[in-house]
């Protein structure tokens, strides 16, 4: 009888102990779970920090659309542009720049050809810088003189820099071509950029990955 007594009282402390190591068992899962959870979301946001400090100080995605810098980017190619190298050097004449149209509010992917000061013009398919032919080579001579061999309506030779009139520029003005001037919509439509609206230099592109390249001022 005893014998039996005990034998309950021991199955009956197994239980109370199963129920408690269950209970324990339960609340380990809950807080791994409210760890992992807390772990996901920390991660989360360190990465939307790192995101939002490199896209703002160091680089930001760029999407080629059209033609307008032509055979030096493609339409559809995919890069990145340099914020902090815009910042740390500063822009130089020829440099391919990522410029803000606050009209369209979109960015576009230009050369810059006039710096602030500069009087810049074009006349018989010649680019003039303070009335100075300026070497442009950048430009793919073959492209050019493909279009160059082309004829008008009156059966002249397309001009690939059409003129354009004499345009002074400010202290705070940089002047804007594409490099493929026939197509390229730029400052001789829109007028001269601000320093401000030049976000970004140099483009390189790392897709389609047969056409991954550094564009920059050459």
């Amino acid at each position: 009888m005893e014998e039996n007594k005990e034998n309950m009282n021991q199955d009956y402390e197994a239980v109370i102990m199963h129920d408690i190591e269950s209970e324990d068992k339960d609340i380990k899962d809950e807080t791994n779970w409210k760890k992992e959870l807390f772990d996901l979301f920390k991660t989360f946001i360190i990465c939307l920090i790192t995101v939002i400090l490199l896209t703002n100080f160091v680089f930001k995605p760029v999407h080629v659309e059209g033609d307008s810098m032509y055979p030096t980017l493609h339409n559809d190619e995919l890069g990145i542009m340099n914020i902090f190298l815009r910042k740390i050097e500063g822009i130089q004449r020829q440099d391919v720049v990522i410029a803000y149209n606050k009209d369209t509010k979109e960015n576009w992917v230009k050369r810059v050809i006039g710096m602030p000061g500069d009087t810049v013009y074009a006349k018989d398919d010649v680019v003039y810088v303070n009335d100075q032919p300026l070497e442009e080579p950048y430009l793919d001579t073959d492209y050019v003189k493909s279009i160059r061999k082309n004829k008008d309506s009156n059966g002249n030779h397309v001009k690939f820099t059409e003129d354009f009139p004499k345009v002074t520029l400010k202290d705070d003005e940089y002047f804007l071509l594409g490099d493929n001037r026939v197509v390229s919509y730029d400052s001789r439509a829109v007028g001269p950029f601000h320093k401000d609206d030049l976000v970004g230099k140099d483009v390189y592109v790392f897709y389609p990955f047969q056409n991954m390249k550094m564009v920059r001022d050459k």
